[in-house]
């Protein structure tokens, strides 16, 4: 058991500093997002909400590529820059869909048609579920470039790795020679 805490430990450790920069970037991108829907809803698209979610998404979209590429997920990047950033748009197409079923399910489903309803259903409660699938999404089939590359981070897959030293972890220890490396 001790290993398995040591292990879990480690996973939170390695995964903290990338939800922490997510965060400050899907925060800068939710600010983007809502703040241009807002000016379209009450201006030239306030007759199609739908519209004016996808175009305020799209540049909070490209926002987050940058940011995401450069900052939250640097030392994960590959140098195959566009097969990344069709993963990424890909995902984010995916993420786009979670929030625009919650919207189109609020407003013509349920009925709700003011301003705040579409901020909440698409704004908040769309948002977070496509945020919490763009994570995962970007952690694990975006950027994939194994973090032994780097110095910073070389250490970081041992700290959740078994430790063949440990009883507790007898018959899980991984060979890192013959563990497989994703580019």
């Amino acid at each position: 058991m001790r290993g398995l805490g040591k292990r879990i430990r480690g996973l939170i450790e390695l995964l903290r500093r990338e939800v922490a920069k997510f965060g400050v970037v899907g925060g800068l991108g939710w600010i983007i997002d809502n703040g241009i829907y807002a000016l379209l809803w009450h201006g030239p698209m306030g007759d199609s909400t739908v519209k004016a979610r996808v175009v305020s998404t799209g540049v909070a979209i490209f926002f987050s590529w940058f940011a995401n590429r450069h900052w939250t997920f640097r030392h994960r990047r590959s140098d195959r820059v566009w097969k990344e950033f069709l993963l990424f748009l890909t995902m984010n197409g995916i993420g786009l869909a979670i929030v625009l079923v919650c919207q189109v399910v609020s407003r013509y489903v349920l009925g709700f048609e003011s301003f705040t309803a579409d901020f909440i259903a698409g704004g908040v409660v769309g948002l977070i579920l496509g945020t919490i699938f763009r994570f995962l999404a970007y952690r694990f089939l975006v950027f994939t470039v194994e973090l032994e590359a780097e110095p910073e981070f070389a250490h970081d897959r041992g700290l959740f790795e078994a430790d063949p030293d440990d009883p507790a972890d007898a018959g899980v220890a991984v060979d890192r020679a013959s563990a497989p490396t994703r580019r």
